[in-house]
């Protein structure tokens, strides 16, 4: 039997409508793993009526009153909205009840509730948000995203060492090389929580590889690169405003005149590949690791194939229990220094 996974089935920009077709393709692709949907039991229930799925007993709707806004102030989530759909789907990894949660609501609120309910892994002092990021040769997991805007160097090892379980569980590659996110490679620059989160991680047991730049992270130098959520926040927008200017450009260099729309359509093939390669929905899921607990975030505006992507992350990151891998590795870290 599969695992169970709790979807806040109300949150995101766009609530039922994708999450519902997101659901089905998840299941398609997972046959054997069940979906507690958590929200109006009554819209969900006509939802699933509308694509005739309503009685496939892998669909588990589970009734919350409350929903949370994109705009909520986390904190009064926290406290006035104890059965909103994004609490209750919390709720449910807490209890036991689901391996994993998937939310497209807002990510100030989900963080904050997540790690009121599940707690930190014993070691771990703040969660990150980690996804995988495409790059020249695959993808590479880059955290964290813009969990901590302010992160000490010990915070960074703690990082590195999440980072480097998650690549290990999820893409099986043995010892993992990680980088730290700097200003340049030369060790004498960076600021001195960079500086000293280098030293740190040269004495863990960590495939450590030394400083990489904004380039060298896209180049895929390295499996996992570290850095704190302000750099990491604003190296992610930046990369998706890249991606979309170059669309932009290529879509207009193509639209100028007849024989510009006779060459785009001849090189229509490669650049079908070029959007796919760079297609953000084949990324969307981000992982608030470092929780007791697995919690998938999608971006609020993902439509149902990006929105799958992110169920899947959830399926795969609870069939390799990467929090108890995470919780060995950090032991085992601890020990050694120790030692």
């Amino acid at each position: 039997m599969g695992h169970t996974i709790s979807i806040d089935a109300m949150g995101g920009d766009h609530g039922p409508d994708v999450v519902i077709p997101a659901a089905i393709r998840a299941l398609n692709k997972h046959p054997n793993i069940n979906l507690i949907l958590v929200g109006d039991e009554k819209t969900l229930a006509a939802k699933l009526k509308e694509y005739h799925v309503q009685n496939d007993s892998r669909f588990i709707i589970h009734h919350a009153s409350q929903q949370v806004e994109m705009d909520e102030s986390p904190a009064l989530a926290l406290r006035g909205k104890k059965d909103s759909s994004m609490r209750v789907a919390i709720d449910l990894v807490k209890t036991g009840s689901a391996s994993a949660c998937v939310s497209a609501g807002n990510t100030g609120a989900l963080m904050a509730t997540a790690k009121f309910v599940l707690k930190m892994l014993p070691g771990i002092e703040r969660p990150a948000i980690v996804s995988a990021l495409p790059t020249m040769k695959g993808h590479t997991y880059v955290l964290d995203l813009g969990g901590n805007v302010d992160s000490s160097a010990k915070q960074l090892v703690q990082f590195a060492i999440m980072g480097s379980v998650l690549a290990e569980s999820i893409e099986g590659r043995k010892n993992p090389t990680i980088g730290l996110l700097n200003i340049g490679a030369e060790e004498m620059k960076g600021n001195e929580r960079v500086k000293e989160a280098a030293i740190l991680l040269s004495k863990t047991d960590l495939n450590y590889h030394g400083f990489v730049e904004g380039d060298g992270m896209y180049r895929g130098e390295v499996d996992v690169v570290v850095c704190d959520g302000f750099v990491g926040n604003i190296a992610l927008k930046s990369s998706e405003g890249v991606v979309h200017m170059m669309r932009h450009y290529l879509r207009r260099s193509f639209s100028q005149n007849i024989f510009t729309k006779l060459v785009g359509l001849l090189a229509s093939p490669i650049l079908k590949k070029f959007r796919d390669d760079l297609d953000p929905r084949a990324y969307n899921g981000a992982n608030f690791i470092g929780l007791q607990g697995i919690v998938i975030k999608s971006h609020g505006g993902a439509d149902e194939v990006g929105f799958a992507n992110a169920i899947n992350i959830a399926v795969i990151e609870a069939e390799q229990d990467v929090p108890r891998n995470i919780s060995q590795h950090l032991e085992r870290l601890l020990k050694g220094q120790a030692a």
